[in-house]
């Protein structure tokens, strides 16, 4: 069956899988579609059929109108494997080109309006069966595809189909879905892979090995008393149903409570969906929700849906017609590993990855930053408030966490009924009001009473709950407020949601108004929810600097005379010789001074302090320009201003603790660039250990060996740079080589040829201009290995590329040796080694900048077209390339040879 898809490849060249032994089948088919840069862009819709992937190119890609129908050409059959390949096929191999998985999920076909989901043998004889009649009708159950398709053989040529959407509620003729263009498994495009970006199908999720946990009680959100906005906060809709932990193994899916009760038997359209996701293991957070006649989440009918307004014992659905939906908001297990210790943006991307939608199984929405306008959006939709969590926090098991908050439309929260009173006129044979407690250190604290809420239904329904729990005395600790009124005391034991207007001052509610019973809180955790100002929480790590402050320091320069004390967001800083001429005039071009520095760096700091942040600097002084004599700085000895972060660490050089400087904020940056630090050289490695770097320390003095421990000592990149040595002949007896299009186009050429050795590695590059005359790429990894092991495999991958191409590469260290080759020096691979940052000046003629550039451009670009004038705008317009760059880190283990 896959002979054909064997003798087009050449698995010693293309990353693409080699049929294996297939694993055991799921109980519904799959299908993928994968959008494929080859000589036209396509998207390759396949179909599992038999134990493997039917696949018919669709060269204008599907479309969601009924009227459209969109040519594919059936090719030949692809192994299983193949549904989770994304990559780039090297060039001269068959479909040469970048791909990634466009959309996946399961299918059944769907003739006569009759589905096969779960029943793998039906649903593979009525493929075939369509297969042979040459029109295929299914139902496609994907991340973006979804609803009825046809495939529909034409006459025209054996292979050529149609495809096409049938009329039903995701038939959809305004909207192009096309235009969602990023991978379900890494969130990359297809411009990502031509820009250098790569999945990496060896990375291992970030977790640590774990049990499998047989319960999980989730983390909960404190209160705020407003909406805000937040650039380090994420914001999601506050639906009104049950909070619900899914665990699954194997084909064993349980729904839990936040309780901890099961539910499981009481959703089976999500117990079903659930079962069919791809992982073994996996323990995700989310709610269960039924939503009403006007679409908005209604959580009385979830309830009765449910089985859970009744008496307890009384199990099952009552006939109620809502259908539940269960809303993941976070994953906590997956595959043997606990990622609770992952940022919570990582856990979003990886729950995306883990989870399929299908009619009951969708995932929960969020926005990032705009939480005004969304909690504005969401009370004017009916959605009673919004969760805003931190987008770096941790998942913490059973905690109450100011790193989440949630902001309601209405103040309400649950209590707990310690009593009733009994009802008079309409209400003479059911109660009057719920007596209402929370817990505190003494018991069970009075709030107040609730008689307003209730219809005909809940007070039938309430009085058995209450009759059921009656006792002789009171459960709490102060005196009820209810003159003239005997109470019937109950047993602390049901929870009721209330909504109110404020907290009176003696401790009561004011104005409380009943929603309906919450069976799904346990009373023991029923206390007093007070709320926090968003203000609260520490913020996050510093911002790059906004516009308005960039825009402010610009402005202060041009009025400023020779010296001047700038306001730097809220810092002062002073400079002095402004007008002093840092490059000479040259070719007709005006000297440019150290005012045209500070306003180059300070324009460039939204982008440029991210790269540099949390690294240690080396500064290059050139106090009297870049044609007199300059020094390095790498410690600092005396006072800096306030503003300026160090980190204090061993120098083996120094023999002792040394203080280095960091640029975290553009205040610094600003006060470098007075200081005529014209280049800015960071290390490879940051003192922070968040995520990839949990395993290492903080403790960077005193030794060698607490530094080679530390973070400090795991760098974020390998580095590769070029460094043509052909020369133009101009060069006088022992320069260097000058900048000349030839050494340039040669080291472009290299270039390509090392991105074609890391694309087979399925490896991320990221390249920029040196600024002076050779380019740099930058591979992301994760902080696994030190400088030895990444200077080891820069040098391994370098000699590889050496071998193949021995008249255009060396790694020879005589200079001599290097004559009319490309030097590929793999000891820049060094703790503390110095090389320009993205966006650094260097002192070359004309004020050259190290320019990332996309590797589709590389060809039509020369060094000399990035300077301190150009680059801002070229920024402005495209942005930073580098922007995400510490987001495609790859796992270098297999590469090292450890697995």
């Amino acid at each position: 069956m896959l002979e054909e898809y064997r003798e087009k490849r050449d698995f010693g060249r293309t990353p693409e899988p080699e049929p294996g032994e297939p694993k055991p089948p799921g109980s519904s088919l799959t299908f993928v579609v994968q959008q494929h840069a080859a000589r036209r862009m396509h998207f390759d819709v396949r179909l599992e059929i038999d134990g493997a992937l039917k696949s018919w190119p669709v060269p204008r890609g599907p479309s969601l109108d009924p009227k459209e129908k969109r040519l594919a050409v059936m090719t030949e059959d692809h192994p299983l494997e193949y549904a989770s390949f994304e990559g780039v096929i090297p060039r001269g191999e068959y479909g040469a080109g970048q791909m990634i998985v466009w959309d996946a999920g399961i299918y059944s076909p769907d003739e006569d309006g009759r589905l096969s989901f779960g029943d793998r043998e039906e649903s593979e004889r009525r493929m075939r069966a369509g297969l042979e009649d040459g029109k295929l009708s299914f139902t496609l159950r994907g991340r973006k595809l979804r609803g009825s398709w046809a495939l529909v053989k034409t006459s025209r040529e054996p292979n050529e189909w149609l495809l096409i959407k049938h009329r039903d509620r995701h038939a959809d003729s305004a909207r192009d879905i096309l235009e969602e263009d990023e991978s379900i498994l890494s969130g990359l495009t297809v411009a990502d892979l031509k820009a250098g970006r790569l999945p990496d199908p060896h990375r291992r999720v970030a977790g640590v090995p774990a049990p499998y946990p047989a319960r999980a009680k989730p983390m909960m959100a404190a209160s705020a008393d407003r909406p805000f906005s937040n650039a380090g906060w994420i914001f999601e809709p506050k639906l009104d149903g049950f909070r619900a932990v899914v665990l699954k193994r194997g084909g064993d899916v349980r729904v839990l409570s936040r309780t901890g009760n099961d539910m499981t038997d009481r959703v089976p359209a999500v117990v079903e969906e659930v079962s069919q996701l791809p992982s073994d293991e996996l323990v995700i957070d989310g709610e269960l929700v039924a939503a009403g006649e006007d679409g908005l989440p209604d959580f009385t009918l979830l309830q009765r849906t449910m089985g859970l307004h009744r008496l307890q014992g009384v199990s099952g659905p009552t006939g109620e017609t809502g259908a539940v939906t269960y809303y993941p908001f976070d994953i906590l297990y997956v595959d043997g590993l606990d990622v609770t210790g992952l940022p919570l943006h990582e856990r979003k991307s990886l729950l995306s990855r883990s989870v399929l939608e299908g009619d009951a199984l969708r995932l929960m929405e969020y926005v990032e930053a705009e939480g005004e306008s969304f909690f504005e959006a969401a009370v004017g939709m009916g959605i009673e408030g919004m969760v805003a969590k931190r987008r770096n926090s941790l998942y913490e098991w059973g905690g109450r966490s100011q790193s989440w908050l949630k902001i309601k439309a209405v103040q309400a929260q649950e209590f707990v009924v310690g009593g009733y009173t009994r009802g008079a006129g309409a209400r003479s044979s059911t109660f009057g009001a719920l007596m209402l407690g929370y817990h505190d250190d003494e018991g069970l604290r009075y709030a107040g009473r609730v008689g307003s809420g209730f219809d005909d239904r809940t007070l039938d329904e309430i009085l058995p709950m209450l009759q059921g729990l009656t006792s002789e005395e009171s459960s709490f600790v102060d005196e009820p407020d209810a003159p003239g009124v005997e109470p019937v005391w109950v047993r602390p034991e049901l929870v009721v949601q209330v909504k109110y207007t404020e907290w009176r001052e003696g401790g009561h509610l004011r104005a409380p108004v009943f929603l309906h019973v919450r069976r799904d809180v346990e009373p023991a955790a029923v206390v007093r929810e007070a709320a926090v100002r968003p203000s609260a929480p520490a913020p996050e790590p510093a911002a790059p600097a906004p516009a308005d402050a960039v825009a402010s320091v610009v402005q202060q320069l041009e009025a400023a005379e020779d010296r001047a004390v700038l306001e730097v967001e809220g810092h002062r800083v002073v400079v002095t010789n402004l007008d002093k001429a840092l490059w000479p005039a040259a070719e007709g071009r005006r000297a440019i001074t150290k005012r045209d520095m500070i306003r180059y760096y300070a324009r460039m700091g939204p982008v440029l302090v991210p790269h540099l942040r949390d690294r240690p600097l080396t500064l290059t002084r050139y106090p009297d320009g870049v044609e007199a004599e300059s020094f390095y700085q790498k410690h600092w000895t005396h006072g800096l201003p306030e503003f300026v972060e160090t980190v204090r660490l061993f120098s083996s050089h120094n023999e002792g603790d040394q203080e280095y400087i960091m640029v975290n904020n553009l205040a610094t940056l600003v006060w470098l660039a007075q200081l005529a630090d014209i280049e800015m050289h960071p290390w490879l490695s940051r003192t922070v250990t968040d995520v990839d770097g949990a395993h290492l320390t903080a403790d960077f003095t005193g030794s060698r060996e607490r530094i080679e421990s530390s973070a400090l000592n795991h760098p974020d990149f390998i580095v590769f740079d070029l460094d043509p040595y052909i020369y133009s002949g101009r060069e006088r007896k022992g320069d260097e080589p000058e900048l000349n299009r030839a050494a340039f186009l040669k080291a472009v050429e290299v270039a390509y040829a090392l991105k074609e050795v890391l694309d087979d590695l399925s490896l991320s590059s990221f390249l920029k201009t040196s600024g002076k005359t050779g380019l740099h790429i930058y591979l992301p990894v994760l902080r696994q290995y030190d400088y030895k092991v990444t200077r080891k495999a820069c040098e391994t991958i370098g000699r590889f590329l050496m071998r193949g191409r021995p008249r255009d590469v060396t790694m020879e260290w005589s200079v001599e040796r290097r004559s009319g080759r490309i030097f590929l020096d793999h000891n820049q691979n060094v703790r503390g080694k110095n090389m320009a940052s993205i966006y650094s000046l260097r002192p070359m003629p004309g004020a050259p900048v190290s320019t990332p550039v996309a590797w589709d451009e590389l060809e039509d670009v020369y060094p000399t077209a990035f300077d301190i004038d150009t680059v801002p705008e070229r920024v402005s317009g495209i942005g930073d390339l580098w922007e995400d760059i510490l987001e495609s880190k790859h796992d270098l283990r297999r590469l090292v040879g450890v697995e």
